[in-house]
């Protein structure tokens, strides 16, 4: 008896099983992810300051201690795993409110053309055109009194959108040129049925790479603003992590247990991310699976 699955789960398992990239990237992905499951365990202790004896090298004396602690008496344990589910909170929202903007204004750039295409490339290359760093780092200032995770993800987004809608707007414009595109204009289709059923379904792979390629670099971004003290200090993300490392001197003092684990969980999550974009890429465009 076959099984019948989902058309989006069938999809998956299809690329799952096609790809070894994909295959290895999802599976670290998925370990990152189960290892950052554990901060819904986080005792309300993690938080505080001096709790627990500082600068304590790792030891199997109880889980706060697994990792070790901090200069300030924290269980690297506990940050490291709300560090996690933190920076791929604000990756997400990024990723999610960039990628659909670019994809809805390159699309309706590409399909209608004239005046809108030209109206909407100005407002996208007017953003191209402003410094992004500059601009994040001023935007996170003024809103410094209200910042959270969400609010920064969106601040993000700010400068991550343009660039997707103006590679969206060019797939559109070569798409609408092809014969079933204008069969489908000529047979009276309306332009939201030509976007959503004939143009779409052909960006829906550039689409999905998209989304994964964003929220590398967007915690690349979060990174280099914890660093520069930008970022939400009081809370996990792996940016605040390193931000306190050095503030603390954490490399100068040898406190190898503070430094190592958010390194390497940012090397494995860039890593991981990276894979599942090559693997669905090499699925998805015939030319790069070298002729499999």
């Amino acid at each position: 008896m076959k099984v019948r699955t989902f058309p989006v789960l069938g999809s998956f398992i299809t690329v799952f099983k096609a790809n070894f990239k994909f295959r290895v990237g999802f599976v670290l992905f998925l370990a990152i992810m189960f290892f950052g499951s554990f901060s819904l365990f986080s005792p309300e202790y993690h938080q505080y300051l001096y709790y627990l004896p500082t600068n304590h090298p790792p030891s199997l004396e109880s889980i706060d201690m697994i990792l070790g602690t901090t200069s300030n008496g924290r269980s690297v344990f506990w940050s490291l795993t709300n560090a996690i589910i933190n920076s791929m909170l604000i990756a997400t929202v990024t990723s999610m409110v960039a990628c659909h903007i670019g994809l809805i204004l390159g699309l309706v750039a590409g399909v209608k053309g004239g005046i809108t295409d030209r109206f909407i490339m100005f407002f996208t290359d007017a953003f191209i055109a402003i410094p992004g760093l500059p601009l994040t780092i001023m935007l996170v200032m003024i809103l410094k009194p209200i910042i959270n995770l969400v609010l920064i993800g969106l601040i993000i987004s700010i400068i991550s959108w343009p660039w997707s809608s103006r590679m969206i707007r060019s797939i559109t414009l070569s798409l609408r040129e092809k014969d079933f595109i204008v069969l489908a204009q000529l047979s009276g289709m309306s332009t939201l049925k030509v976007i959503m059923f004939e143009i779409f379904p052909h960006l829906l792979g550039f689409h999905l790479t998209n989304i994964i390629n964003t929220m590398i670099l967007t915690i690349g971004a979060e990174v280099g603003l914890a660093f520069l003290g930008l970022s939400i200090l009081e809370m996990d993300t792996l940016g605040t992590m390193i931000y306190w490392i050095q503030r603390y001197g954490a490399m100068l003092h040898n406190l190898w247990w503070w430094v190592v684990p958010p390194v390497f969980i940012l090397i494995l999550l860039f890593l991981s991310l990276y894979l599942i974009s090559a693997g669905l890429q090499e699925y998805l465009n015939p030319r790069l699976r070298g002729g499999r």
